[in-house]
């Protein structure tokens, strides 16, 4: 996995908790965080996951093997 895809990872991970807390709680992390939801820093930070969520759709359409490194039998073939 390259290193940004581990980013966008990630920010797709700090999304996803934040509508749980939004669900479940009433409570945006973010907002709380950068002063409220229509701050610059809140919404980049709304944006940058909104793309990583969007990269990482790439990531379902990859075959497992170029994810995880691993070569398959038919690889070694010479």
């Amino acid at each position: 996995m390259s290193g940004l895809q581990r980013f966008a990872l990630a920010l797709v991970i700090v999304g996803a908790i934040n509508w749980g807390l939004i669900g479940f709680f009433q409570f945006d992390l973010v907002a709380a965080i950068f002063g409220g939801q229509d701050t610059a820093l809140a919404r980049i930070v709304y944006g940058l996951v909104g793309l990583s969520g969007l990269y990482c759709l790439t990531l379902l359409f990859k075959p497992s093997e170029e994810l995880s490194g691993e070569r398959t039998p038919e690889h070694n073939r010479v």
